[in-house]
């Protein structure tokens, strides 16, 4: 190690542990915010890049967008000058840590969307400066940060573990877990040098309770998208189970749940309509689009993939049968959707299997409304805004099917069972509760 190296790595190393160090944090979603919030909250200064001009009002208003996030965290840190956020970069001239959260899509061919990643290493590398430390944070393909980050970075006299620090560090925010936050989850972090380990290390060590670190960030990628395939997998091998279990005649609840009392090798997962969020759906497709570069099919990632993503065809299907032992048909029909967040308590609609249910209703002629308390409007495929509505019992009554799409806690499953008469519950909601309906399950 050079005295120049170990001069930028003390220098930097003295900030954080002083918590006189200024911290960029590109993209303020679900994932930039927590971490903002994190490092304003312990001392230091955090200075906040989106493009949402929207956000970024309404977070230099002292109020936060993010439901995890109360306002109440984020008002005070603001009235201090602890957080401030901006719309452009050169706000990140004189930080010295960013840390990169930026959303990293799918495109309909399945393969990564790299753009706000490399729009965002570039924009970095017009203010970039010696004794800086860049992490990338956003979920990718093993190989990205030392691929798409380090060439961009390096360069102009600066090079990456002497006088410049990159790592990957996967986002682990759970949405609405208020068990695992930001400070009791641990954090991977993987360091292109043993100089960028040590920084990113002690960088996280300052809001986080236990920091792993591993060899590469090519490591620390494939930590990631392992934690999300390996969901994705049981998620689509429990899911098939629902599908022979309806063939059987059996309750895949009641098999689930006689597994899971064994206290050794099962580990319970439950079948849905489908897959949603921003991890499970997507992340694991990172994986495989890599792995097709190098001449590998990742068959397990495939194929559960193709059973999740049939989830919501198969509700429908469910929906039609229903309909048609009433001697009614989807067509025309009213369907009364609850819940349209990918998950429970939370306002997420990426990817939820509720907008894929709700458009194939529609294709078939269904009269389709929903009712999601955090909620208030989808967009579909088309471009159609759908508001939600208000929910009441002559909502229910006045359905021809009510459709449980996401188990919000704000559902008293009591009342929707007493003004119901046909329900199609996917999330085994209803099963302790007793009334006059109808109901049918996975």
């Amino acid at each position: 190690m050079t005295a120049l190296q170990m001069d930028h790595q003390a220098k930097l190393l003295e900030k954080l542990e002083a918590r006189t160090a200024t911290i960029g944090i590109v993209g303020l979603g679900y994932v930039g915010l927590p971490l903002a919030v994190a490092f304003a909250e312990v001392g230091f200064k955090v200075v906040g890049i989106d493009l949402s001009e929207e956000k970024v009002n309404l977070l230099n208003d002292g109020t936060s967008y993010i439901p995890d996030i109360p306002t109440d965290s984020v008002a005070p840190l603001v009235e201090s000058g602890k957080l401030t956020a901006y719309t452009t970069y050169d706000a990140l001239k004189e930080v010295d840590v960013i840390s990169v959260c930026v959303p990293t899509p799918l495109r309909k061919t399945k393969d990564p969307d790299m753009t706000y990643v490399i729009q965002s290493t570039e924009a970095i590398a017009k203010i970039r400066h010696e004794g800086m430390l860049v992490i990338l944070e956003s979920t990718t393909y093993p190989g990205t940060t030392k691929e798409i980050l380090a060439p961009r970075l390096e360069g102009d006299g600066l090079t990456i573990g002497d006088n410049l620090f990159v790592a990957f560090s996967p986002e682990r925010i759970d949405p609405g877990n208020q068990v695992y936050t930001v400070r009791n989850t641990p954090k991977v972090v993987g360091g292109i040098t043993p100089a960028c380990q040590t920084v990113a290390q002690a960088y996280y060590s300052t809001i986080i309770d236990t920091v792993v670190t591993v060899s590469s960030p090519t490591a620390a990628e494939m930590v990631k998208l392992l934690e999300n395939t390996f969901r994705a997998v049981n998620i689509g091998l429990v899911n098939e189970i629902a599908l022979m279990c309806d063939k059987l005649d059996v309750n895949v609840w009641e098999v689930i749940q006689a597994a899971a009392t064994k206290p050794f090798g099962f580990m319970p997962f439950y079948p849905g309509p489908g897959l949603g969020g921003h991890c499970i759906p997507v992340d694991p497709h990172y994986l495989s689009w890599k792995l097709k570069t190098l001449n590998y099919t990742a068959r397990f990632i495939e194929l559960a993939s193709e059973i999740n993503t049939e989830m919501p065809r198969y509700v429908l299907n469910k929906i039609a049968d229903a309909l048609n032992d009433k001697a009614l048909s989807v067509r025309n029909a009213n369907v009364a959707v609850l819940g349209v967040a990918y998950k429970r308590d939370v306002d997420d609609v990426r990817e939820s299997p509720a907008l894929d249910v709700i458009q194939l209703l529609l294709e078939k002629g269904a009269n389709v409304t929903y009712h999601d308390p955090h909620v208030a409007s989808i967009r579909l495929e088309e471009g159609q805004v759908m508001t939600t509505s208000e929910y009441s019992e002559t909502w229910l009554k006045n359905a021809d099917c009510v459709v449980v799409i996401t188990n919000h806690s704000f559902y008293d499953w009591q009342h929707v069972l007493d003004h119901s008469q046909l329900i199609v519950d996917t999330r085994n909601a209803t099963a302790e509760y007793e009334g006059n309906a109808t109901i049918i399950g996975l």
